[in-house]
Protein backbone atom coordinates (compact mmCIF):
# COMPACT_ATOMS: atom_id res chain seq x y z
CA UNK A 1 0.00 0.00 0.00
CA UNK A 2 1.62 3.23 -1.17
CA UNK A 3 0.70 6.18 1.07
CA UNK A 4 -1.53 8.80 -0.51
CA UNK A 5 -3.12 11.83 1.16
CA UNK A 6 -6.14 13.89 0.09
CA UNK A 7 -6.39 17.36 1.61
CA UNK A 8 -9.82 18.87 2.15
CA UNK A 9 -9.95 22.24 0.32
CA UNK A 10 -11.08 23.94 3.54
CA UNK A 11 -7.95 22.71 5.30
CA UNK A 12 -5.72 23.82 2.44
CA UNK A 13 -7.36 27.26 2.43
CA UNK A 14 -7.05 27.75 6.18
CA UNK A 15 -3.59 26.18 6.55
CA UNK A 16 -1.60 26.59 3.33
CA UNK A 17 1.63 24.57 3.27
CA UNK A 18 0.59 22.39 6.18
CA UNK A 19 2.35 19.06 5.76
CA UNK A 20 2.53 15.54 7.11
CA UNK A 21 5.24 12.95 6.57
CA UNK A 22 4.43 9.26 6.18
CA UNK A 23 6.86 6.40 6.57
CA UNK A 24 6.29 2.65 6.42
CA UNK A 25 8.08 -0.31 7.89
CA UNK A 26 7.12 -3.94 7.33
CA UNK A 27 7.81 -7.34 8.90
CA UNK A 28 8.22 -6.07 12.45
CA UNK A 29 8.13 -8.26 15.53
CA UNK A 30 6.10 -6.80 18.40
CA UNK A 31 7.93 -8.11 21.45
CA UNK A 32 7.94 -7.46 25.15
CA UNK A 33 10.61 -5.35 26.82
CA UNK A 34 14.10 -6.11 25.51
CA UNK A 35 17.65 -4.91 26.08
CA UNK A 36 17.67 -2.80 22.92
CA UNK A 37 14.77 -0.60 24.02
CA UNK A 38 16.26 -0.27 27.49
CA UNK A 39 19.51 1.06 26.05
CA UNK A 40 17.72 3.36 23.60
CA UNK A 41 15.47 4.71 26.35
CA UNK A 42 18.42 5.48 28.63
CA UNK A 43 20.32 7.18 25.80
CA UNK A 44 17.44 9.39 24.64
CA UNK A 45 16.48 10.33 28.21
CA UNK A 46 20.05 11.45 28.86
CA UNK A 47 20.17 13.38 25.60
CA UNK A 48 16.98 15.37 26.11
CA UNK A 49 17.74 16.12 29.76
CA UNK A 50 21.09 17.60 28.75
CA UNK A 51 19.54 19.63 25.92
CA UNK A 52 16.29 21.03 27.33
CA UNK A 53 15.10 22.79 30.46
CA UNK A 54 11.47 22.47 31.47
CA UNK A 55 11.29 26.11 32.58
CA UNK A 56 12.33 27.48 29.18
CA UNK A 57 10.82 24.80 26.94
CA UNK A 58 7.88 27.00 25.98
CA UNK A 59 10.34 29.29 24.14
CA UNK A 60 11.63 26.51 21.88
CA UNK A 61 10.79 27.29 18.24
CA UNK A 62 9.18 23.87 17.59
CA UNK A 63 7.14 24.00 20.78
CA UNK A 64 6.06 27.53 19.93
CA UNK A 65 4.98 26.55 16.40
CA UNK A 66 2.70 23.78 17.64
CA UNK A 67 1.27 25.89 20.45
CA UNK A 68 0.42 28.67 18.00
CA UNK A 69 -1.18 26.09 15.70
CA UNK A 70 -3.26 24.69 18.57
CA UNK A 71 -4.76 28.10 19.30
CA UNK A 72 -5.84 28.27 15.64
CA UNK A 73 -7.48 24.87 16.11
CA UNK A 74 -9.40 26.21 19.15
CA UNK A 75 -7.38 23.95 21.46
CA UNK A 76 -5.66 25.34 24.56
CA UNK A 77 -2.08 23.99 24.35
CA UNK A 78 -1.47 24.58 28.05
CA UNK A 79 -4.23 22.07 28.85
CA UNK A 80 -3.99 19.70 25.89
CA UNK A 81 -0.33 19.72 24.97
CA UNK A 82 1.10 18.68 21.60
CA UNK A 83 2.17 15.07 22.05
CA UNK A 84 5.89 15.62 21.45
CA UNK A 85 6.01 18.39 24.03
CA UNK A 86 3.91 16.38 26.50
CA UNK A 87 6.28 13.42 26.33
CA UNK A 88 9.33 15.66 26.70
CA UNK A 89 7.89 17.53 29.67
CA UNK A 90 7.18 14.25 31.40
CA UNK A 91 10.80 13.14 31.22
CA UNK A 92 12.16 16.58 32.10
CA UNK A 93 10.02 16.45 35.25
CA UNK A 94 11.77 13.20 36.18
CA UNK A 95 9.03 10.75 35.21
CA UNK A 96 9.33 7.84 32.79
CA UNK A 97 7.34 7.38 29.60
CA UNK A 98 4.73 4.60 29.55
CA UNK A 99 6.20 1.23 28.56
CA UNK A 100 3.86 -0.40 26.04
CA UNK A 101 6.03 -2.38 23.63
CA UNK A 102 9.50 -1.75 22.17
CA UNK A 103 7.96 -0.54 18.89
CA UNK A 104 5.49 1.89 20.47
CA UNK A 105 8.08 3.02 22.99
CA UNK A 106 10.56 3.65 20.15
CA UNK A 107 8.24 6.03 18.29
CA UNK A 108 7.35 7.79 21.52
CA UNK A 109 11.06 8.32 22.17
CA UNK A 110 11.47 9.73 18.66
CA UNK A 111 8.53 12.07 19.18
CA UNK A 112 10.01 13.23 22.47
CA UNK A 113 13.47 13.82 20.98
CA UNK A 114 12.24 15.68 17.89
CA UNK A 115 9.22 17.37 19.59
CA UNK A 116 7.22 16.38 16.51
CA UNK A 117 3.83 14.70 17.14
CA UNK A 118 4.05 11.17 15.75
CA UNK A 119 1.48 8.42 15.27
CA UNK A 120 2.04 4.73 14.71
CA UNK A 121 -0.71 2.68 13.06
CA UNK A 122 -1.24 -0.94 12.13
CA UNK A 123 -0.95 -0.44 8.37
CA UNK A 124 -3.04 -3.51 7.56
CA UNK A 125 -6.02 -2.06 9.48
CA UNK A 126 -6.15 1.10 7.34
CA UNK A 127 -8.35 1.76 4.32
CA UNK A 128 -6.52 4.27 2.09
CA UNK A 129 -6.34 6.89 0.84
CA UNK A 130 -5.83 9.05 3.90
CA UNK A 131 -7.63 12.36 4.34
CA UNK A 132 -6.75 15.49 6.31
CA UNK A 133 -10.10 17.15 6.89
CA UNK A 134 -12.43 18.62 9.45
CA UNK A 135 -14.67 16.15 11.25
CA UNK A 136 -18.40 15.93 10.69
CA UNK A 137 -20.58 17.13 13.54
CA UNK A 138 -21.17 14.22 15.93
CA UNK A 139 -18.67 12.03 14.05
CA UNK A 140 -17.62 9.27 16.47
CA UNK A 141 -14.05 8.78 17.61
CA UNK A 142 -12.75 6.06 19.94
CA UNK A 143 -9.38 7.31 21.14
CA UNK A 144 -6.65 5.36 22.90
CA UNK A 145 -7.09 5.66 26.65
CA UNK A 146 -10.60 7.12 26.51
CA UNK A 147 -13.41 5.56 28.51
CA UNK A 148 -16.05 6.47 25.96
CA UNK A 149 -16.42 7.40 22.32
CA UNK A 150 -16.19 11.10 21.57
CA UNK A 151 -18.62 12.99 19.36
CA UNK A 152 -16.46 15.37 17.34
CA UNK A 153 -17.43 18.78 15.99
CA UNK A 154 -16.88 20.28 12.56
CA UNK A 155 -14.07 22.44 13.97
CA UNK A 156 -11.94 19.40 14.82
CA UNK A 157 -9.07 18.75 12.43
CA UNK A 158 -8.57 15.02 11.87
CA UNK A 159 -6.63 12.45 9.93
CA UNK A 160 -8.95 9.79 8.55
CA UNK A 161 -9.02 6.93 6.09
CA UNK A 162 -11.99 5.92 3.95
CA UNK A 163 -13.73 4.35 6.94
CA UNK A 164 -12.98 6.24 10.15
CA UNK A 165 -11.07 8.93 11.99
CA UNK A 166 -7.52 7.79 12.76
CA UNK A 167 -6.32 10.73 14.80
CA UNK A 168 -7.46 14.04 16.23
CA UNK A 169 -4.76 16.13 14.59
CA UNK A 170 -2.19 15.96 16.11
CA UNK A 171 -2.54 14.63 19.62
CA UNK A 172 -4.80 11.55 20.04
CA UNK A 173 -4.86 8.34 18.02
CA UNK A 174 -7.67 5.88 17.41
CA UNK A 175 -7.85 2.75 19.51
CA UNK A 176 -9.12 0.75 16.53
CA UNK A 177 -5.97 1.11 14.41
CA UNK A 178 -3.31 1.09 17.13
CA UNK A 179 -0.27 -1.16 17.11
CA UNK A 180 -0.89 -4.46 18.91
CA UNK A 181 0.97 -7.73 19.47
CA UNK A 182 -0.47 -8.99 16.17
CA UNK A 183 0.77 -6.03 14.13
CA UNK A 184 3.29 -6.87 11.40
CA UNK A 185 3.33 -3.77 9.19
CA UNK A 186 3.42 -0.19 10.40
CA UNK A 187 2.62 3.26 9.13
CA UNK A 188 4.37 6.11 10.94
CA UNK A 189 3.05 9.66 10.56
CA UNK A 190 4.74 12.89 11.59
CA UNK A 191 2.28 15.79 11.88
CA UNK A 192 3.33 19.24 10.77
CA UNK A 193 2.26 22.71 11.79
CA UNK A 194 2.70 26.12 10.19
CA UNK A 195 6.38 27.16 10.45
CA UNK A 196 7.56 23.53 10.71
CA UNK A 197 9.77 22.85 7.65
CA UNK A 198 9.14 19.73 5.60
CA UNK A 199 12.75 18.68 6.17
CA UNK A 200 12.15 18.69 9.93
CA UNK A 201 9.14 16.39 9.50
CA UNK A 202 11.11 14.09 7.23
CA UNK A 203 13.97 13.89 9.74
CA UNK A 204 11.54 13.09 12.57
CA UNK A 205 10.03 10.17 10.66
CA UNK A 206 13.48 8.91 9.66
CA UNK A 207 14.52 9.04 13.31
CA UNK A 208 11.40 7.10 14.26
CA UNK A 209 12.00 4.35 11.72
CA UNK A 210 15.66 4.15 12.75
CA UNK A 211 14.66 3.72 16.40
CA UNK A 212 12.19 0.98 15.51
CA UNK A 213 14.84 -0.97 13.59
CA UNK A 214 17.17 -0.63 16.59
CA UNK A 215 14.72 -2.42 18.88
CA UNK A 216 13.17 -4.99 16.52
CA UNK A 217 13.32 -6.42 13.03
CA UNK A 218 11.75 -4.56 10.16
CA UNK A 219 12.17 -3.38 6.58
CA UNK A 220 11.85 0.36 6.02
CA UNK A 221 9.76 1.29 3.00
CA UNK A 222 8.65 4.64 1.67
CA UNK A 223 9.13 8.01 3.39
CA UNK A 224 7.22 10.87 1.81
CA UNK A 225 6.01 14.35 2.73
CA UNK A 226 2.52 15.46 1.66
CA UNK A 227 1.78 19.18 1.57
CA UNK A 228 -1.66 20.80 1.67
CA UNK A 229 -0.63 23.19 -1.11
CA UNK A 230 0.44 21.59 -4.41
CA UNK A 231 3.90 22.70 -5.54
Amino acid sequence: MQPYVIWDPRVSAKFPNLAICIGTIDDVQIEKENEQIKRLRASVYEEVKSKYDVETLKNNATVRAYRDFYWKLNVDPTKTRPSGEALLRRVLHGDALPQISPVVDAYNLASMKTIIPISGFDKDSLQPPLHVRFAENEEPFAGIGLDKTLALTDRTLVLADEKQVLCIYPYRDSDKTKITKQTKNLMIIGYGAPKIPEEQLNDAVKTTLSYITQVTSGKIGTIKVFNSTPK
